[in-house]
């Protein structure tokens, strides 16, 4: 494979400079590309049920293999080094290194993850672990799952034994990874694991998330207190699609929601009172403890933003407000007593139905800087899926990658020349993996990977973030 790092798309000049010490990534997913589902300990996780279970994946797909990392792991850090990554974002498989969500560490696998740690470091590569990104070891989901508190001091436990085991190698650590995800698509809509629709549920998975974070963080700032501890979570620019009091509401149900139910208790240490209004009928406020949010609001030393699209939202019914892809469903009571649609925003989209618009994120990342308490701030989440086949030449040329990933950059940009204190971007995804309930029909990634062969082939878009990195910027447009 011919060095990445050189090659003849690589921008010629770096007029757009980022600043020195920038971290440049990439970032996957436990689930998501290891494979190895049985073995060496490794317990069952509600993804391995949930995807088993026919009609709940595309196509019946699973993780049981994935893109075999597990195995192939020294030649995905091969890759990394020849793209000329500095740090890289990957996730613990909670159920391989504790089968059963409690009790000692699985030493075979933890092993796994000194070996990726070792493999990364020797190439210069930074570590940035995520200790859950949704693979809750199925036997915590059989007694509960997040609903029930008592999993949220099982994650503390998990966290602390894993920092005591990769501490002295590893500085920079995220707990939890989109924490509405894993709530509301997990418990109330049912699209991902464990597939459950109960709203009320999903409201209190939601807290104990939360506080699973705060826990860990206490939990890993007594050990290792120079260690920079951090969240990411998924925010969303939101646009009413109209200047009726129904659409701007539906705007502030969906931002308080999506955007504020999160925020403010990591931040702030409160939940945003029009929130808890929406949400009364449903018993929030039984689950929430005197103290939780004291133990939420840790201070942190950074907040991972996971950015992908925009959302215009409607108060108004109508046969077109639900007319693109988005995470609500119009009737789930979680997101508030009054009906929520989504319309088409007249933008472009990726393979995913999701509109396209860097914009979106200048306005996420100023907006943290201007309305919470300083915290500095890296893009941790990035990227777009299209349906993609090797061509002719044996390569992908993925020009709307590459314009897509190029603008949310530029916006990064002008968001630090706005003062926003932003550290990183981890574009998603180093590889093409398993995307959740679309299974393998939609690709992420800077490298292709045939499924049938496990043949990585590095997309144009490999080769342009490579020239990018290299440089530290990007040209100004022609």
């Amino acid at each position: 494979m011919t060095s990445l790092q050189h090659s003849s798309s690589t921008p010629p000049a770096a007029a757009r400079s980022f600043p020195a010490g920038f971290r440049w990534g990439a970032a996957t997913a436990a689930y998501q590309i290891e494979g190895g589902a049985a073995e060496d300990g490794r317990g069952p996780s509600i993804w391995d049920t949930f995807s088993r279970t026919p009609g709940k994946v595309l196509g019946g797909d699973t993780g049981d293999v994935a893109v075999d990392h597990y195995h192939r792991f020294r030649d995905d850090i091969a890759l990394m080094s020849d793209l000329g990554l500095t740090a890289y974002r990957f996730s613990i498989s909670w159920p391989r290194v504790q089968p059963t969500g409690g009790g000692p560490l699985n030493q075979a696998g933890l092993d796994f993850y000194r070996r990726l740690t070792d493999g990364l470091l020797e190439a210069g590569i930074e570590p940035w672990p995520t200790l859950y990104h949704w693979d809750l070891p199925q036997s915590l989901e059989d007694a509960g799952g997040w609903p029930e508190r008592d999993t949220a001091y099982r994650f503390a436990d998990y966290a602390d034994q894993i920092h005591a085991a990769l501490g002295d190698r590893v500085g920079q650590w995220m707990t939890v990874n989109e924490p509405w995800c894993a709530a509301f698509l997990g418990y109330a809509s049912g699209e991902h694991a464990p597939g459950r629709r109960e709203p009320a549920a999903a409201l209190r998975a939601a807290h104990h998330l939360m506080l699973g974070h705060g826990l860990a963080v206490q939990a890993m700032r007594a050990r290792h207190p120079e260690h920079r501890l951090g969240a990411a979570v998924n925010l969303y620019a939101i646009t009413p699609a109209s200047g009726s009091d129904a659409d701007v509401d539906a705007a502030r149900r969906v931002d308080g929601m999506q955007n504020r139910f999160f925020l403010d208790p990591l931040l702030r240490g409160s939940y945003p009172a029009d929130v808890l209004a929406d949400v009364a009928q449903l018993g929030f406020d039984e689950c929430v403890q005197d103290g939780d949010l004291a133990i939420i609001n840790q201070p942190i030393d950074q907040l991972g933003v996971n950015y992908y699209s925009r959302f215009t939202v409607t108060g108004e019914a109508s046969e077109t407000a639900q007319a693109v892809s988005s995470p609500f469903s119009s009737d789930s009571p979680w997101v508030g007593s009054e009906f929520v649609g989504f319309v088409d925003g007249g933008r472009p989209v990726t393979g995913m139905g999701w509109e396209i618009d860097e914009g979106g994120l200048h306005e996420v990342l100023t907006r943290l800087h201007r309305d919470y308490p300083p915290v500095d701030l890296y893009i941790t989440e990035n990227g777009a899926g299209y349906d993609e086949v090797l061509n002719g030449e044996g390569t992908v040329h993925d020009g709307d990658r590459i314009a897509y990933i190029d603008a949310h950059l530029r916006a990064s940009h002008d968001a630090i020349a706005d003062g926003v204190p932003l550290r990183g971007y981890f574009t998603w995804s180093l590889l093409d993996n398993f995307e959740w309930s679309w299974g393998y029909s939609k690709r992420f990634g800077l490298v292709h990977v045939d499924y049938a062969t496990q043949r990585r082939v590095p997309k144009d878009s490999a080769r342009w973030y490579a020239g990018v990195i290299r440089l530290g910027g990007l040209p100004e447009r022609a």
